[in-house]
């Protein structure tokens, strides 16, 4: 009875070093990896191919008193105009809008009070009773009072009547010649939060061993807080194209101290780009990676 030869013991051996050279070289030498640099381009929100021109008017803001946030908004947004957007910047003074919308204010309440009368109204039937004796009918007529200072969102909002001032802008943007004009508000406020933090602790136990435990502590962090409104008007004919709104935070240990200018520019890298998406199309630069 005949069967299969035996294979020879050296040469299961020589077959299994060839097997492991091979599988060595294909790990050495391996896959290779190419990084392809890509940009994904983003079309503007707005249509501003009717003008050539673009006025950074000004900004009704408030909250710290350690920046002025209508300059400051202003010279970056200026800035970052003339060499990201393909509008020509006008070089204008910034213009103070909580004091245009004071002056606004006070020449609303005298042409819209009644003379005074010796007589006092008297009553619709709708709801509305006669002013007390004594008093003043001109006060009812007065538009909701602007507060002289902004400290949060809620002193902002009677502001928000001057961007639908439709003459006033068209007169504005007459003046510069129809430009785009970019106004709104900023609230730049102080902030701070106390609350549980996770740390990691190295301790030793009883046998001198070190190990890591993590441990919850309470602590405090002060930051910032930046709320810009960007309202985008035609100045051919005053009325608003396109508002959007921001809000951006940041926090730092309590221990730090970052100063409020430093803060602010810091935000604002955040937001400028979502602001410049609005004006010209941009480009959300990336990789891919090919393996050949």
């Amino acid at each position: 009875m005949t069967g299969a030869a035996p294979v020879k013991t050296s040469s299961r051996l020589a077959l299994a070093a060839f097997a492991a050279l091979a599988a060595t070289l294909a790990l050495a030498c391996g896959p290779e990896f190419f990084e392809i640099p890509i940009e994904t381009p983003i079309q503007p929100k707005l249509d501003v191919s009717a003008f050539q021109r673009v006025l950074v008017a000004g900004f009704v803001a408030g909250g710290s008193d350690d920046i002025d946030a209508n300059q400051e908004t202003v010279r970056l947004l200026r800035s970052q105009l003339r060499t990201k957007s393909q509008l020509k910047v006008i070089d204008a003074d910034i213009m103070s809008l909580i004091a245009i919308a004071q002056d606004q204010r006070k020449t609303a309440a005298g042409e819209d009070a009644p003379a005074p009368t010796g007589t006092p109204p008297a009553s619709t039937g709708h709801g509305n009773s006669p002013p007390a004796a004594g008093a003043d009918p001109r006060a009812q007529a007065q538009p909701m009072g602007l507060p002289p200072q902004i400290r949060d969102e809620k002193d902002l909002e009677p502001y928000e009547r001057l961007f639908a001032n439709v003459a006033y802008w068209k007169k504005i943007g007459e003046e510069y010649q129809n430009p785009l004009i970019v106004t709104g508000t900023v609230l730049f406020i102080p902030h701070s939060i106390t609350g549980p933090v996770v740390r990691d602790q190295d301790v030793m136990d009883q046998l001198g061993r070190h190990r890591v435990v993590s441990t919850r502590v309470y602590v405090e962090r002060k930051g910032f807080i930046l709320a810009p409104k960007f309202v985008f008007i035609d100045g051919r004919t005053g009325a608003t194209m396109y508002s959007e709104r921001h809000r951006e935070e940041i926090l730092y240990n309590a221990q730090q101290n970052t100063p409020a200018l430093s803060s602010y520019f810091e935000l604002m890298d955040r937001i400028v780009p979502d602001f410049l998406s609005a004006l010209s199309s941009q480009k959300i630069k990336g990789t891919r990676v090919l393996l050949k």
